[in-house]
C-alpha cells in the first residue's frame, strides 16, 4: 500500500470553497458580508433616531410659523400751513435723515404776518404800560378827592350853622323893629288927636311921626336883612348838598381804582394775545420749511414745485427702517400660545436674504385677527365649525442688527419662539 506524502493535506482550501458562478477568486466569504449590512442598517436607524429626537426636542422648545411679516410705522408728511411750493428736495426711495429739509414753501406772506404781529405787540404793550401807571395815580387822586370832599362838607355844615345863626339874629332884629314900629304907630295914633287940640306940643307929634318913619324903615331893613340871611341859609344848604354829592363820588374811589385796574389788566391781556399771535406767526413761518421727522426712505411723493397746497394735505411718506422702529407681526395658532410669554427669545428667518435675526416677544394681541377684521365672523345660525384661530404676536428685533437697512415692511419672515 502506498502512503500519501505527509505534507499534502487531505482537504485543500479550494475544495472547501463553495462552487458556483458567483464565486470567484476575489469574492469575500458570505460570513463576512452579512455583518457589514447589519452595521449599515444599524447606523441608518441611529441617524433616523437622532434626527427624530432632534425634531421632537425642537418641537417641544420652539414654536414657529410662516404666517408672519415685517411691520412698522409709515409716517405721512403733510403741510401745516397753506402755501406755494417753491422747492422739493427729495425723491421716491431716497434715504433721508431726521431733520432733512423735504419741501420748501414760499415764506413771503408769513414774513409779512410776522411784521404785522410785531407792530401789534408793540402797540398793545405800550397801552398796557400806560394804563398800568394810571392805577396808582387814580388811587392817589381819589384819596385826595375823598379828603377834600369831607373837608368841604364840614365847611359847608359850619357855614350853614353861621348862616342859620345870622338868620336867627335877623329874625330877632325884624321882630324888634316891628315892635318898635308898632309902638311908633301907636304913638302917632295917640298923639295925632292931642296935637290937633294942642294938648301936646306940635314938636312932640312931629317927633312921633319921624320915629314912626324911622321904625318903618328899620322894619324894612330888618326884613331885607332877614331875607338875605335866609338866602345865605339856602346857599349853605346847597353847598352841603354839593359837598355830600362830592363825598359820595369820592367814596367810590375803590370802585374807580378797580375799574382802572381792570382796564390795565385788559390791556395786559391784549398784549399777551398779540404776543401769542406773534408766536403763531413765527411758527407759521417756520412751518413753510417741512423737515423729516424721522430717518427713513421716502415714498409716495405727490408734491411738485409750483403746486399750491392746503393744510393737512399729504405730500409724501417716510418709512423708518431702523430695527427700533420695525417689528414682526406673527400670526400663531392658538394651540401654539400655551407656553408663549413676552420676553422670550426669537429667531427670525428672513426669506429675502436667507438670514436669521435675533428678537424677543414683545406682546400678544388681545384678540384674534378675525376679531380685528372689518366684519367679524358670527355664528348666529348655529352651524358651527371649529377652526383653529390665529393670534397676532408682536416680535421686536434686537437693536443694532440691521445696520445696512436691508429689512423692508411687508417682507415675509419665519419666526421661531423658544418657549422653554
Amino acid at each position: 500500500m502506498t502512503n500519501a506524502p505527509a505534507d499534502t493535506p487531505a482537504d485543500t482550501p479550494d475544495e472547501r470553497r463553495p462552487s458556483g458562478p458567483d464565486v470567484g477568486p476575489g469574492s469575500p466569504p458570505a460570513r463576512r458580508r452579512r455583518p457589514g449590512l447589519k452595521l449599515i442598517a444599524l447606523a441608518v436607524l441611529l441617524v433616523l433616531a437622532a434626527v427624530g429626537g432632534v425634531l421632537y426636542w425642537r418641537s417641544t422648545i420652539w414654536e414657529s410659523t410662516d404666517n408672519a411679516q415685517i411691520d412698522g410705522f409709515i409716517f405721512p408728511i403733510s403741510a401745516r400751513v397753506q402755501g406755494h411750493v417753491t422747492q422739493v428736495m427729495v425723491d421716491d426711495n431716497q434715504y433721508v435723515h431726521a431733520g432733512t429739509v423735504l419741501v420748501q414753501l414760499d415764506p413771503k406772506d408769513y414774513e409779512v404776518a410776522v411784521a404785522v404781529a410785531k407792530g401789534n405787540l408793540t402797540h398793545s404793550q405800550a397801552s398796557a404800560a400806560a394804563l398800568k401807571t394810571t392805577v396808582p395815580i387814580t388811587s392817589t387822586d381819589t384819596t385826595s378827592q375823598l379828603i377834600t370832599a369831607q373837608a368841604n362838607l364840614e365847611n359847608a355844615k359850619a357855614g350853614l350853622a353861621v348862616a342859620e345863626r345870622q338868620y336867627e339874629r335877623a329874625q330877632a332884629a325884624l321882630r324888634e323893629a316891628e315892635a318898635n314900629d308898632l309902638k311908633a304907630q301907636d304913638d302917632v295914633t295917640r298923639y295925632e288927636p292931642l296935637a290937633e287940640k294942642d294938648e301936646i306940643p306940635q314938636r312932640q307929634y312931629t317927633q312921633a311921626l319921624n320915629t314912626r318913619k324911622a321904625t318903618a324903615a328899620a322894619v324894612a331893613g330888618a326884613r331885607a336883612s332877614a331875607a338875605a340871611s335866609l338866602e345865605e341859609v339856602a346857599q349853605a344848604q346847597s353847598k352841603i348838598t354839593e359837598a355830600e354829592a362830592q363825598l359820595r363820588s369820592a367814596r367810590t374811589a375803590p370802585q374807580q381804582v378797580s375799574v382802572q385796574r381792570a382796564h390795565a389788566e385788559a390791556a395786559a391781556a391784549d398784549a399777551e394775545r398779540t404776543a401769542a399771535e406773534l408766536q403763531q406767526a413765527r411758527l407759521n413761518l417756520r412751518y413753510t420749511t417741512i423737515h423729516a421727522p424721522v430717518s427713513g426712505l421716502v415714498g409716495r411723493r405727490s408734491v411738485q414745485p409750483g403746486q399750491n397746497i392746503a393744510p393737512g394735505q399729504q405730500l409724501l411718506t417716510i418709512v423708518p427702517l431702523d430695527s427700533s422702529n420695525i417689528w414682526v407681526t406673527a400670526n400663531f395658532k392658538e394651540t401654539q400660545l400655551r407656553y408663549m410669554r413676552p420676553g422670550q427669545p426669537v429667531r427670525i428667518a428672513v426669506d429675502a436674504y436667507r438670514r436669521t435675526y435675533d428678537g424677543r416677544v414683545l406682546s400678544i394681541a388681545g384678540a384674534s385677527g378675525a376679531r380685528y377684521s372689518l366684519l367679524p365672523p358670527e355664528n348666529a345660525t348655529g352651524n358651527y365649525v371649529k377652526v383653529v384661530q390665529r393670534i397676532p404676536v408682536k416680535i421686536a428685533f434686537e437693536s443694532g442688527q440691521d445696520t445696512e437697512h436691508l429689512l423692508r415692511l411687508g417682507m415675509s419672515v419665519e419666526p421661531s419662539v423658544r418657549i422653554r
